[in-house]
């Protein structure tokens, strides 16, 4: 078995660089503030380009790391490194995207989510939206999605003999 990881850490960088690209996206066409009511919505298509990501990662470690033949453990393992690899750049990238591409998104998504009373107070909504929960929020669901998505993408990915 191929213990070589490079794969995985090509793919989690290109994965984040893609996720900074997508909030610059966001940002511009004003789902960060001028149509911030529809960005809980239109956010999750990056479920797309994500789920891309990760099959064609696994269809390149099943390449060149196992000569074109996987078993489902051994793309199983790829992914979930993959999703580590993702998870632990995730608090960078929600940096990034917090103070650098879009400082005013947890103002206004504060001030938002009190108007349409998702929270009682602007105290309750900043214990929500900040740096720190997103932070965490983004590795754990970083890494459970991208587990889950590997577990049904190795059903049609393995090949083994």
């Amino acid at each position: 078995m191929n213990k070589n990881v490079t794969t995985e850490i090509k793919w989690a960088l290109i994965f984040s660089v893609v996720g900074l690209a997508w909030m610059v996206l966001e940002n511009i066409v004003g789902l960060h503030d001028t149509y911030l009511d529809y960005h809980l919505y239109l956010t999750n298509l990056f479920a797309f380009p994500a789920i891309y990501m990760m099959v064609a990662a696994l269809k390149e470690k099943r390449t060149k790391a196992y000569n074109g033949t996987i078993t489902y453990l051994q793309g199983l393992l790829s992914g979930t490194i993959l999703s580590a690899f993702i998870a632990l750049l995730s608090p960078l990238t929600q940096w990034i995207t917090s103070y650098v591409i879009t400082p005013k998104y947890f103002p206004n998504v504060i001030v938002r989510s009190v108007e349409l009373g998702y929270f009682e107070s602007t105290a309750a909504a900043q214990a929500h939206f900040n740096y720190a929960n997103y932070a965490t929020q983004g590795m754990l669901f970083a890494f459970i999605i991208g587990v889950i998505t590997t577990a049904i993408a190795m059903l049609f990915i393995k090949n083994n003999k």
